[in-house]
């Protein structure tokens, strides 16, 4: 009898019996490249070592780029702000220089207090000149002055308060007071209104001119070194010695 020769199928009905023995049995070790390259749903998973993370270069951050230069900015980018420049410094404004005073040497000795006058207002007539001089005082020194010239000088509702430093004074009120003929009024400084009504200060510094007090003042409050005329007359005159 000839040996029979397996047939197809009976080869398949073997591996048909033998496939469910293997469902249950430990899995053998199967080649890396295998997983990789075919059912590699059968490999085992493994976590990602966190060492292995590639590190961002140059110091950015993961999903942020910069822009190279040139470049326009994205939306969420943004730039440092500009440093504003300081301000210029302005130089501050030279005082200027008070005008010289010359010596009026056709001036009396004063005293070195000025007496403090008031007056509700101030007429001339004649007015010539208004200046800055030096005049003398009694303790042997010189003190600057504003000094007014005119022909005849009236003052109306006069008070005038001499207070030497801790002495009593002695205050003179007259309805005028009038100088006639070669005035010359010495101030040290003077406060008052024109007739205008615009406010006026005077001092030692700078002169006005002619033309801001020619007029008249109102309102006077002055500093009165002294005054020399050809007539000095006062009407209705009062006087009161006032303690310091």
């Amino acid at each position: 009898m000839k040996p029979r020769s397996l047939r197809p199928v009976a080869v398949i009905a073997a591996l048909l019996i033998t496939a469910p023995l293997v469902v249950n049995a430990a899995p053998s070790p199967r080649h890396t490249g295998f997983c990789d390259s075919f059912l590699s749903f059968l490999c085992p998973k493994t976590d990602p070592d966190p060492a292995e993370t590639a590190a961002p270069e140059d110091g950015q951050t993961p999903g942020l780029e910069t822009p190279a230069p040139g470049e326009p900015l994205a939306p969420n980018d943004t730039l440092a702000p500009e440093e504003t420049p300081a301000p210029e410094e302005t130089p501050a404004p030279e005082d200027e220089e008070p005008v010289e005073a010359p010596v009026d040497d056709g001036a009396p000795i004063f005293t070195g207090t000025p007496a403090a006058m008031r007056s509700g207002g101030l007429s001339f007539t004649g007015l010539s000149g208004i200046s800055i001089v030096s005049v003398p005082t009694a303790d042997g020194g010189s003190v600057r002055a504003l000094r007014i010239s005119a022909d005849s000088i009236t003052i109306s509702g006069f008070s005038l308060t001499v207070r030497p430093h801790d002495e009593p004074g002695l205050v003179t009120t007259a309805d005028t007071m009038s100088l006639q003929g070669n005035v010359s009024v010495y101030l040290g400084s003077i406060s008052a209104s024109a007739l205008g009504g615009e406010p006026l200060t005077l001092g030692t510094d700078t002169p006005p001119s002619l033309e801001e007090i020619e007029p008249g003042l109102l309102d006077v409050t002055m500093g009165l070194i002294g005054s020399t005329a050809d007539s000095i007359t006062y009407s209705n005159t009062d006087q009161n010695i006032v303690e310091p």
